[in-house]
This record gives C-alpha cells, structure tokens and sequence, in this order.
C-alpha cells in the first residue's frame, strides 16, 4: 500500500496532522525490514508499526500475509481498529481472541483475510482446527512482545512462528529494553528504533504528587482527592484484585461514577467497563496493573497510586496511561504512616484535596445496541439513528463503539430514558435492534 495513500488516510480517519518521530521512520523504512521498537506508553507505536505493515502488503495477492500477534484481548482489539480503520477496501482483516465466538472467527478466517490480528494462543488453536494457514505470511509484528513473555506465551509464538516460512519482514515492539530477541525469528540482524530514552519526545509530560492519608485505610482520602479532581478521567491502581474490588464498592456506594477492570473479571464486562470510561460515562476506572500496559485510552488526566507500585517498571507503565501524546498529566502517590516510598519514586510534592469528599456525576450514561459489524452497522448509521429516531441533538451523541455484534453509544444521561423510549419501535437499516441503558 503506498505511503501516500497511507498518511492521507491517518489524517482523513484518525485526525491526525502530524506524525510522531516513531511513526515517521515506521513511514519511511526501507522495505522487507526487520525493527525492533522500543517505545514507552504514549508513543504511538501501534500506528507505527500499522503503518510498516499496511506498506508491506499489496492489496489482491490473497491469503494471509500479514500476522500480529498481541497478548491480551484489549490490545489486540486496538490494533484491529487501527488496521481496519486504515487499509485499503481491498485488503481485509480478521480478529482472533479468547472469549470471543469460535464460529465468528472461522467464519471471517474463511473469507480469507489478508491480515490476522490475535492473541497467540487463540491464534494457535486455530492452526491446530486447520481453520487458517500462516505459511505465506510475509509480513509479523509480534506487540508487546516482553509482555508475551510475561503471561507466558513463549511456546505458542515459537510454534506459530515456525509455520512461516515466507517471512521477509518481522517487527517486535517492547515497552522496555529487551534482554535478547526471540530465537524463533531467525538469525538475520534487526534495526532497533529506541524510544526509551529519557528525554525522547515520546516521554510522558507527568506532575508527580503526594496525598498524605491519616489512616492505613486510605478510602476517606482518595474521596477527596477524586472529587478534587472534578470528574477528569482517573485511573486508581491498587496491587491486588480484591482490593481493587474492595475500593470500587466503597465508591459505587458514595455515588462516584466509577468502573471496575482486572484479570478476574469476565471479558465482555471488562471491555464494558474499559468502554464506558473512554467514553466519560464512568471516569473513574479502579484497576489493578492490568490497566497500565496496552490500553490507547485519550484524556486520562490522571492517575492514583492508591497502592504503591511494587517495581519501578509497574510505576512507569502506571504513570505512562496520562501525559500522553503531548497532552499533560499528574500522577498520585496516597501514602499513609505504614507505606515506604520506595526509591525510585520521583521526588514528590505535596498536594492537599479540598472537597470534602462529594462525588461529581458524569452527565453520561452508555446505550447498549445487540447489533454491530457483522450487522452492516456503522458509527455513521447509529449517529443518525440516534438524532433522527431518538430525538437527540447531533452535539448529544457522544462516542460510539461498535464492535461485531454489539455497539456502544454515550448520550445525556438526562436524555437516556426517553431515547431508549423513543428507539424502541424503530429499525436501524432494517434491521430491529434492542437498545438499553447500561450506565446511570
């Protein structure tokens, strides 16, 4: 796909006028290429390398020739959007995860894409059906390749990668410096693209602050601190599940507009919840670290460490989810008489909360609409539907995500009832769908 084409469609559909460093070498590196990307949280990387591979691939050659792999549902999600959003209407792409339907995925891995984008063990399993084949890939990005690693996806990349025997170019990303590269990839040298330096453009414009808590029990605390913040999006990090679900309660039941994302969760409620806080239904997310690696959430205007970070490495990847793309952010530390800041803590100043505590509503509430891409259903096709059958005005219609079989819409939660009243009678491309409310 030419690069032309390419940069004119970033600007078109993503808004985007101009390119981060990464992405202009992503744009402008000599093809086959092998890259190594090294680049902290708020670097654009996923565009990057999306750019590398969309540039890699002719539209028409069919088969699969094009493989990402990433570790987690969420991440694998975004790359998706990004490929989907800029390829050439000749070039498809199909997604792979777990949670999601089996048949689906066999389904759309028949059409036969032109590029996979999955998680490897689903991917895998997969191969294993005989529901796909890698052999003419040419072009793999293997995201967060370090974090592969750390869930222990070692075995199903070696054995993914070893069906490939067409590969020309290879792109491994890596919030942090790689120790070695993997021995799956083959033995020919690979450029390394280091954005981690400190000072690079991409590092993330964070203020670090400290909240002194009376108590070990730091709840009345972080109260103050979220309404002090006035309903910006915060993200609150604690070290284990079940406090992150302890913490959570405590402020759904004080009326905070607050969601709830860990490993524990089922999948859909996850990508719910992850939905509803970009959209500013709920925009405070309790979260343990899964929240801080692999996530492209914009306007997170903060973070709270309501547990200290256990390693430096959590605490960047923490504070790397604000200050992003040129935008600024602060990050928080609540400490109490029984926490030791460790040492590689940045020097932290003081900040004292003022409000007393009193929960600031969104203004926002989510619809649930059971019909998505697989429906023919577009953002566009909601945005109408939703001014010309549910009475909202076009400046009402907040963000819409749709996924297959499924889409998301932000709307006045003043207005929700009445939409969902007003909606109940109509068709969306003659299609009937149930809409529901799903955030207060």
């Amino acid at each position: 796909m030419e690069t032309g084409i390419l940069l004119g469609r970033v600007k078109e559909r993503l808004s985007i006028e101009k390119l981060t460093p990464l992405q202009h070498e992503m744009a402008a590196l000599k093809l086959p290429a092998r890259a190594v990307l090294l680049s902290p949280t708020g670097s654009g990387k996923t565009l990057a390398f999306a750019l590398l591979l969309l540039r890699s691939l002719n539209e028409g050659e069919g088969g699969v020739r094009g493989v990402v792999m990433a570790p987690t549902r969420e991440l694998v999600l975004q790359v998706y959007d990004v490929l989907r959003t800029l390829a050439h209407p000749g070039l498809k792409v199909a997604v792979c995860y777990g949670g999601h339907s089996v048949e689906t995925e066999k389904n759309a891995l028949a059409a036969d894409p032109d590029i996979v984008v999955a998680t490897p063990g689903r991917l895998l399993d997969h191969l294993q059906r005989g529901h796909v084949s890698v052999h003419g890939v040419t072009s793999l990005v293997l995201d967060e390749y370090d974090k592969s690693l750390e869930l222990g996806f070692l075995g199903e990349m070696r054995s993914i990668v070893g069906r490939m025997k067409n590969l020309r170019t290879v792109v491994l990303t890596s919030a942090t410096v790689l120790s070695e590269l993997p021995d799956f990839i083959g033995r020919a040298p690979f450029r390394t693209f280091d954005y981690t330096a400190e000072g690079s453009e991409a590092e993330p414009d964070v203020t670090f602050l400290k909240v002194e808590s009376p108590s070990a029990d730091k709840l009345e605390t972080l109260d103050a601190l979220l309404s002090d913040l006035g309903g910006e999006k915060v993200i609150v990090f604690l070290n284990h599940r079940d406090a992150a679900e302890r913490v959570w309660k405590h402020l759904a039941g004080r009326g905070y507009p607050a969601g709830l994302y860990h490993g524990g969760l089922d999948q859909d409620l996850r990508e719910r919840a992850l939905i509803m806080f970009s959209n500013g239904t709920t925009p405070v997310l309790v979260s343990t670290d899964l929240a801080s690696r692999g996530l492209d959430i914009d306007g997170v205007g903060a973070v709270v460490h309501y547990h200290l970070p256990p390693t430096a490495e959590a605490m960047t990847h923490r504070n790397g989810r604000t200050g992003r793309m040129g935008a600024s952010g602060r990050a928080f530390a609540i400490v109490s008489d029984s926490d030791k800041v460790p040492d590689f803590f940045p020097a932290l100043d003081s900040y004292w909360p003022e409000a007393a505590g009193t929960p600031c509503p969104s203004g926002l509430a989510t619809l649930y609409l059971n019909a998505g891409k697989k429906e023919k259903i577009s953002r566009g096709d909601i945005a109408g539907f939703m001014i010309h059958k549910g009475g909202l005005e076009p400046a009402e219609v907040g963000r819409i995500d749709v996924r297959d079989h499924c889409a998301y819409v932000a709307v006045p939660s003043a207005r929700a009832d009445a939409v969902v009243r007003a909606l109940a009678s109509h068709k969306i491309k003659n299609t009937r769908v149930r809409v529901s409310k799903i955030g207060k």
